[in-house]
This record gives structure tokens, sequence and C-alpha cells, in this order.
């Protein structure tokens, strides 16, 4: 591990024990915040039980979808808004202000439309998470030298081959931030919908603990987000780390 990467794990350390300690000395009220050690304790019962895994794999399910609906029609869209260029300038200011809108304001409209069932959450997230694959995949195509379309008809390359071989990999580094940003965006949307209206899921759970003073189910869920959403994360940054390696463009 690098440097750097030892240098985040000892903030990280470091916040945790801190919290721990404010806790554990009333600095910070017990009826507010637990000790990050009964987080812990209290997920490893909470999971041991079985109580929250429909839940679970509910919320996490619904992410996977969305983000998969993301990051595939964000590429898909960006790619045809770069190849019509009135379009992409028509466009621009709504991608530049689009987060500029709070999205959850449709979430009433959804759930008239399709009732509270697990449609207006998918399309919350979809709809939260895909223009950043979109404006992702602009960037990556509007970077791509154009010294590879010579390369590509010296070598009397077809359409597609130069697609794949040549263009993509060159966009290759947007691609994967527009991926790693709609995949935290997807966990953003779903995770908020069903706080709001949603019949179940992670989201509704929490609010629940969080409405009956059940600090221990409220936390322990809280801290299985942040875990998952944290190694999901890092996992996606190790991924293009190594294409940056490969390609050359890595760690100096």
């Amino acid at each position: 591990m690098s440097r750097v990467g030892w240098m985040r794990i000892a903030v990280i350390a470091a916040a945790i024990g801190l919290l721990e300690f404010c806790c554990r000395t009333g600095l910070i009220d017990h009826r507010v915040v637990i000790p990050p050690s009964q987080m812990a304790d209290a997920l490893a019962q909470l999971l041991m039980s079985g109580q929250a895994n429909d839940q679970i794999v509910r919320t996490f399910g619904i992410v996977l979808v969305a983000a998969s609906i993301s990051v595939v029609a964000g590429f898909a869209l960006g790619v045809v808004v770069h190849a019509l260029p009135r379009v992409r300038h028509a466009l621009d200011p709504f991608f530049a202000t689009y987060y500029a809108v709070p999205i959850f304001i449709f979430y009433p409209v959804l759930i008239v439309i399709f009732g509270l069932s697990v449609m207006p959450i998918v399309l919350m997230g979809v709809a939260t998470a895909i223009v950043a694959m979109i404006i992702a995949t602009l960037n990556g195509l509007d970077r791509i030298p154009r010294v590879l379309g010579k390369v590509a008809r010296v070598h009397r390359m077809g359409t597609v081959a130069t697609a794949l071989l040549l263009k993509l990999p060159a966009a290759a580094p947007h691609l994967f931030t527009g991926v790693k940003l709609a995949v935290s965006y997807a966990f953003i949307g779903v995770i908020a919908s069903e706080f709001i209206l949603a019949p179940a899921g992670l989201g509704r759970v929490i609010s629940d603990a969080y409405t009956d003073f059940d600090n221990r189910r409220m936390y322990a869920l809280m801290l299985l987000l942040i875990v998952v959403a944290t190694i999901v994360n890092m996992l996606l940054h190790v991924l293009d780390q190594s294409w940056a390696e490969r390609r050359g463009i890595g760690k100096p």
C-alpha cells in the first residue's frame, strides 16, 4: 500500500478514535451518537439475527439496478449527444445546472404514477446518477487525441475497431470517473428516496429507527451503508488505478 493509502487509513482511524473518546467520556451525549464500537456491535448482532436481511438485499439490489442503468444509458446518451453538436449546445446549460435542482421534488409525482413500488425508487436513483455519466462521457470523448483518427486511417481500421481499440481506451479514465460518480449518486438517490415514502428498504428502516429513538439500530444500518459504499468506491478506485498503470499514466 502506498504512503497516501496509509495516511488515509490513519486519518480514518484517528477520527473513529476521537469519536469513541468523545462518546465514552460524555462529551457527546449517548442519546445523540453512540460510540463506534457499539455501532459495530449492533451491526454484527443485526446481521447475525437476519432481521434486516430482506431490507438489505432490497436496497442494494435497487442500487445495483439504478447504477447499471445509469452507466449504460448515460454512456449511450453521451455518445449520441456528442455526435450531435447542435443538440449538445442546447443541452449544455441543462447539464451545467442539473444538480442545482432538487430532484426529489419529483418523487411524489412518481409515486402517483407508479404507486408505492420499486419503480419510483429505481427512477429516482437513475435520475440522480445518469447525468454524471453523460457528462463524463462527453468529457472523455472531447479529450480523445485527434491523432488517433489518423492512426486508424493509416491502418485502415473500421469504425467499430477504431471505437473499441483506440477511442474507448483513450476516453476510459473519464468514463471510469463517470462510473464512480454514477454509483455514488445511485446510493444517494435510492437511500434518500426510501427515507421519504418507500414502504421498505434500509432508508425506511433507518427512518423508523430514528422515529422510535432506536439509536443502536439506526447507527448500525448507517454504518453498514457507509462501509458498503466505501468498499465499492475503493474497489472502483483500485480498478481505475490498475487500468491507468497498464496504460502508462499511473503513479509517477
